[in-house]
């Protein structure tokens, strides 16, 4: 069975390390070594992790989060890449539901960061996976959106959400779908058809989950 979770962990490990800790990544105001931290309080501290969702903790959250970056780069790109098995996120029996699509996107966080990048061509076993988060992502992050929305991954699937309006369709590969879906719209690949207004707004949209 393909673990895709694990090779994009590794890709991303091998690419902070050859690019530094000072390296940007389309996460706002956050470097490389950042975006390590970050994974790290993730997967090791779960006194902290609750608030990377929940505005109430996020605080505590992001001072621990600071307290990590503090460590030697090598040393946190070392926790990236080899996670504990007592994590609730990255045990044996939660890595590829935990972390597939986390480590396919912040591996892109920090490769589209930099010019001249462009998309991989996937294997169709991780768009296939892809598929399934962008489908859940599309039904959260658009079920308010003011228009007809139609969301194509062409050979994969569809699905529809919106409050209802005028016809918008997005579509991509599901790759890009999730970026699109999770904030990262100006760096994802899609196309958008509709009105042009509609379209704008939806490029601009707080979608981040």
């Amino acid at each position: 069975m393909p673990r895709y979770a694990r090779s994009e962990r590794e890709a991303l490990a091998d690419l902070m390390l050859s690019l530094g800790p000072d390296a940007p990544t389309l996460n706002e105001g956050w470097t490389v070594r950042d975006l390590a931290a970050h994974l790290l309080v993730r997967e090791r501290r779960p006194d902290a992790a609750g608030g990377i969702m929940l505005p109430p903790l996020r605080g505590y959250a992001e001072r621990v989060r600071a307290r990590v970056a503090a460590r030697p780069f090598a040393e946190l790109v070392a926790g990236v890449r080899r996670p504990p098995v007592w994590s609730p996120v990255s045990n044996p029996l939660t890595d590829e539901l935990a972390n597939t699509m986390e480590f396919y996107i912040h591996h892109e966080d920090v490769r589209r960061a930099r010019p001249g990048w462009q998309p991989r061509d996937l294997p169709a076993g991780l768009h296939a996976v892809l598929w399934r988060r962008a489908a859940l992502l599309g039904r959260l992050a658009l079920r308010r959106f003011p228009a007809d929305l139609l969301v194509q991954a062409p050979g994969y699937g569809e699905l529809s959400a919106g409050r209802g309006g005028p016809r918008v369709r997005l579509v991509a590969a599901p790759g890009e779908l999730v970026l699109f879906l999770t904030g990262r719209q100006r760096a994802a690949r899609v196309q958008v058809d509709g009105p042009a207004a509609l379209a704008e707004r939806l490029r601009a949209a707080d979608l981040g989950l």
